[in-house]
């Protein structure tokens, strides 16, 4: 595979296997290094909608905050794609945690969110509103870059500009500012011998409403492990599931 020419001749002897997990448009490849260490390279070709600059820009952010996560250990832009190289977080991903029990992953996750939503948003300098993504999902429909045929169920069949419209009827009155990870699902906490170590795939971190994080993580949990664990999720994070806020959040990541 291409790698940029600064790290071409450092990995030349090195076993690269890309990563299928996830449905990102990103390329990822685990980097696996003569000493044993494992790293990441993350790339995607440079656009109008390209999230990974942005989210060398969180990382930067949560490693000075030490907010577990990947380390950018360097970047660049080369051969018309962006390219981030970064550290492993240890473990495994909770959508692949077979050692789990599923009380196990709902606790997991609960705190994990809690976490990042406690962080102080005086301090985070990104935004994630409603608003903001309400219009990077407008300009995605206009140019034509919104998936129809990955719909979730109740919505196979219609047009993208025609759940844009139900997606701007149903804009909740409520919300609740925190620091949000943006894709709170499954394959992006990692852990480790039963512990959390760590955020992935924070390209869309940022201030928003709480249910950004808990419509998208209620909607991972009911795949993966059954919808009758979303209510022991939504107990152990400590709020009432507010079934619009979970309803317009889905909605909007159709557009994503």
């Amino acid at each position: 595979m291409y790698i940029p020419a600064q790290w071409a001749q450092i990995f030349s002897a090195a076993p690269i296997e890309r990563q299928t997990i996830g449905e990102s448009g990103a390329e990822v490849s685990r980097i696996c290094c003569i000493n044993g260490e494992h790293l990441f390279l993350k790339s995607e070709p440079i656009g109008a909608h390209s999230e990974l600059p942005q989210e060398i820009e969180r990382l930067r952010w949560m490693n000075r905050l030490d907010l577990p996560g990947p380390t950018v250990l360097d970047a660049t832009t080369e051969n018309d794609r962006h390219w981030l190289l970064m550290s492993a977080v240890p473990g495994h991903d909770l959508a692949s945690a077979n050692d789990l029990s599923a009380p196990q992953v709902i606790s997991i996750l609960a705190m994990a969110l809690r976490t990042l939503h406690q962080v102080s948003i005086e301090t985070c300098p990104f935004d994630h509103s409603p608003e903001l993504r309400i219009e990077t999902a407008r300009s995605r429909v206009s140019a034509g870059l919104v998936d129809e045929a990955d719909f979730d169920d109740e919505r196979k069949g219609r047009t993208a500009e025609d759940v844009f419209a139900e997606l701007l009827s149903t804009l909740p009155e409520t919300c609740d500012l925190a620091v949000t990870h943006g894709d709170a699902c499954l394959p992006n906490f990692m852990i480790e011998g039963g512990r959390f170590t760590g955020y992935i795939d924070c390209g869309r971190l940022g201030i928003s409403d709480i249910y950004q994080d808990l419509a998208l993580a209620a909607r991972s949990i009911a795949r993966n492990l059954g919808q009758a664990w979303v209510a022991p999720f939504f107990r152990a994070y400590g709020v009432e599931p507010d079934q619009r806020r979970i309803a317009f959040y889905c909605l909007l990541d159709e557009f994503y």
